[in-house]
């Protein structure tokens, strides 16, 4: 062996005892870095909301003790620990990537009153979802009589009210446009536009899911704070004093005061009579222009596209709501009886992005790119593919309030709700354009199209038995669920 080789075997070995000393002294009841980051967060968000604390702030601090432990030399065998726990969390989250629960949520701002979350990037999770890499999902909660202070996005969105009543107000060059909304409203706010919200219910929380479409940098957005002070910041802070002062023609220590007082937060507990002030008798309508034009849309009071006793389906698209026109969106909602399950379908081109407002159950779907033992080796996967072609892996999860799932197009999908509520599943549908919903068992599945000899010869069975089997399903879009099937069966 060269001496340059045995100087590397002799570097390779002392790192390899070290790093046998770190993991044998390694203390079993100690915490990981990564263990004791988690905590750190969680204390921050719970002081935060009771003690006010700066949330930003105090996260920053548990991320800086967590990068010091992952340097230092002592708890090398605890970053080993983190990488291995890192690695298994990574494998089951590539069988399911498709799925989004609360843990991958981040809370972006918190007051005692409510806060603003915002759930991580969807290629943060996968890959496979690059095609709707720019868009985010956020939601909003507000505790009665509060108002949420104006702000602007290098986004536009589309927000659902999942629960409550409230006031939305945008505030342009010449005028301020106001409308109330309520449970089931959409409305829609373009990138740029300074807007304020007030939750006018005495006793609801204000709840809204949105979908932003970033028009900066591609799955990133910012929110940008005119009013305030040191919570939120204003960004008029971030100019000099003598710009400050030209501008607003005033002196630099009254606005000092006007841009330093306020610290309560983006959500702020407000009074009976302002709250009154800022609210509107009719729903919907925009002021104080008279009623020139609707600023929501509500799916509740629309006729649904498929309604029985097992479920509703609401959708609005451009068509019906003129400001979607733009975006190549579609919103919908279904209400699945308690029970009950929606049929097997698919879009031809839209991704959905599902969120779930109200109930439990659990969905599956049929997905050709991932499987349940993880990721084959390319020659494997070649080999598959050119022996046997696709092979199809069922994605599977639990649905709950706040959960979010993307289903590709062409993916077909089912949904099935508990048997002690009903589900409600918001679903933002992306590249909505010429998209068509294929039914694939009920009176309009697609498979009775087929010619008897086309069914014969792609089933390898009689035509008589193909359609029997397609022809059984009489309900349409809604079914009974696989337990009330059952139920019905014990009693038949």
């Amino acid at each position: 062996m060269s001496f340059k080789g045995k100087i590397c075997l002799v570097l390779f070995t002392l790192l390899l005892s070290l790093a046998t000393l770190a993991l044998g002294t390694h203390d079993p009841d100690r915490k990981s870095p990564i263990e004791r980051l988690r905590e750190c967060s969680k204390r921050c968000e719970s002081q935060h909301q009771q003690q006010g604390q700066h949330l930003e702030a105090c996260q920053r601090r548990c991320q800086d003790e967590y990068q010091r432990e992952k340097e230092s030399y002592g708890d090398f065998g605890y970053i080993l620990s983190d990488e291995r726990e890192r690695e298994e969390q990574q494998q089951k989250e590539e069988n399911n990537p498709y799925v989004f629960e609360d843990r991958h949520f981040m809370t972006a701002m918190r007051t005692q009153h409510g806060r603003v979350r915002i759930l991580q990037r969807f290629t943060d999770r996968s890959k496979l979802l690059k095609g709707i890499d720019n868009f985010r999902v956020s939601t909003l909660e507000a505790d009665p009589q509060t108002f949420i202070v104006p702000s602007h996005w290098d986004a536009d969105a589309v927000m659902f009210v999942a629960n409550g009543r409230g006031t939305v107000s945008f505030v342009r060059q010449d005028r301020r446009e106001s409308f109330n909304v309520k449970q089931g409203d959409i409305f829609r706010v373009k990138a740029g536009t300074t807007t304020y919200l007030i939750n006018r219910d005495n006793n609801e929380k204000l709840v809204l899911a949105k979908l932003l479409q970033p028009i900066n940098t591609p799955g990133q957005f910012e929110g940008f704070f005119g009013t305030g002070g040191e919570n939120p910041k204003s960004y008029f802070r971030a100019f000099s004093d003598e710009i400050l002062e030209a501008a607003f023609n005033t002196r630099k220590d009254r606005l000092q005061r006007l841009f330093g007082q306020q610290k309560e937060g983006i959500i702020i507990k407000a009074s009976q009579e302002q709250i009154r002030s800022m609210s509107h008798q009719e729903e919907g309508t925009i002021w104080p222009f008279g009623g020139e034009s609707k600023g929501t849309f509500n799916l509740y009071q629309q006729r649904p596209t498929h309604s029985n006793q097992y479920g509703q389906l609401y959708e609005v698209d451009s068509s019906h709501f003129r400001q979607l026109q733009d975006l190549d969106l579609a919103v919908s909602l279904a209400n699945i009886s308690q029970g009950a399950m929606t049929a097997p379908y698919y879009n031809s081109k839209a991704t959905k992005i599902m969120i779930v407002v109200e109930g439990e159950g659990y969905f599956e779907m049929a997905c050709p790119h991932v499987s349940q033992e993880g990721r084959r080796q390319g020659s494997q996967r070649a080999q598959r593919e050119t022996s046997s072609g696709p092979s199809y892996q069922k994605v599977s999860s639990r649905l709950k309030r706040g959960t979010v799932v993307v289903v590709p197009a062409g993916h077909p999908l089912v949904a099935v709700a508990s048997n002690n509520q009903n589900l409600q599943l918001l679903c933002f549908e992306v590249n909505y354009r010429d998209n068509e919903k294929f039914p694939l068992a009920g009176k309009r599945n697609v498979m009775k199209q087929l010619e008897r000899e086309a069914k014969e010869l792609a089933f390898g069975l009689p035509a008589r038995e193909v359609e029997e089997v397609f022809d059984s399903q009489q309900e349409e879009f809604f079914f009974k669920g696989p337990r009330q099937q059952q139920k019905g069966r014990a009693n038949a």
